[in-house]
């Protein structure tokens, strides 16, 4: 049975609907604590009573960590713990370094430097933007646990980011959209100053929305899906979030990361 710690909030989401999704689980058990409160169970002290960290939350538009949790995330990657990163979560301390590292995502809520070049904010499809969910077929691009029993790819309604590929280079990629991801299918960055809206252009993007990455000692599994009840309700999607769930929190996986790291 794998012991996970749910961290929530900073973000609107349906709660109902979001832990529906693990009952259905029969491997998996849940804690659910939402921000700030997370920021205390994720201390060296309390964080060894889960197997992996599951993060929802989107808690830093505003600027930088606590110097308390920000050494709580550096103690739980030197320790191997697994980490899941649905949506949102992904960028959800955008000006720290160390979370985008832990990501491995090329996602940026407005323009800025990436890589040591400018560039520009990602496009969003559903969510936040005017455009709604695309429907896609994802198909798996490699042999792994996190693909188990999802061979033949799934078909999702859900939220997609138009982001640069050069992220690629640094991750396993394990599933890629059948979708364009050019411009005019995405709409601007809604957090975006309103005069980088109104200009904004995008080159072609990655179609990559599922990977896998490390981070110091700990195997991590990422993906831009899961933006609300209707991923949540597909059979795929749960089965996907179980399979990550399961591999981030076991001993070959923490092995995979531990040797990406010395590579």
């Amino acid at each position: 049975m794998v012991s996970v710690l749910i961290v929530a909030k900073g973000h609107d989401y349906d709660q109902t609907a979001f832990m529906a999704m693990f009952r259905t689980m029969r491997n998996v058990t849940t804690t659910l604590v939402e921000q700030p409160a997370a920021q205390v169970i994720l201390q060296p002290e309390y964080i060894g009573d889960y197997d992996c960290v599951l993060f929802y939350d989107m808690s830093g538009l505003q600027g930088q960590p606590s110097d308390e949790y920000r050494s709580a995330i550096e103690a739980l990657i030197e320790r191997g713990i697994g980490i899941v990163m649905l949506n949102h979560a992904t960028v959800s301390w955008p000006e720290w370094p160390l979370w985008r590292a832990i990501s491995g995502t090329s996602f940026l809520l407005q323009r800025g430097v990436l890589d040591g070049a400018e560039t520009p904010g990602s496009g969003y499809r559903g969510g936040h933007g005017p455009l709604a969910n695309a429907t896609v077929r994802l198909r798996a691009v490699a042999e792994h646990p996190v693909l188990a029993g999802l061979e033949d790819g799934l078909e999702i309604t859900d939220e997609l980011y138009l982001k640069t590929a050069a992220f690629e280079q640094r991750v396993l990629p394990l599933m890629r959209a059948d979708y364009a991801f050019v411009r005019d299918n995405f709409s601007p960055p809604p957090l975006a100053p309103a005069e980088e809206q109104s200009s904004w252009n995008h080159p072609p993007g990655s179609d990559l929305v599922v990977w896998a990455n490390a981070a110091r000692n700990s195997p991590v599994v990422a993906t831009d899906l899961g933006d609300g009840p209707v991923a949540f309700a597909n059979p795929g999607f749960r089965r996907l979030l179980e399979n990550a769930l399961g591999w981030v929190s076991s001993a070959d996986a923490r092995a995979w990361a531990s040797n990406r790291r010395k590579a």
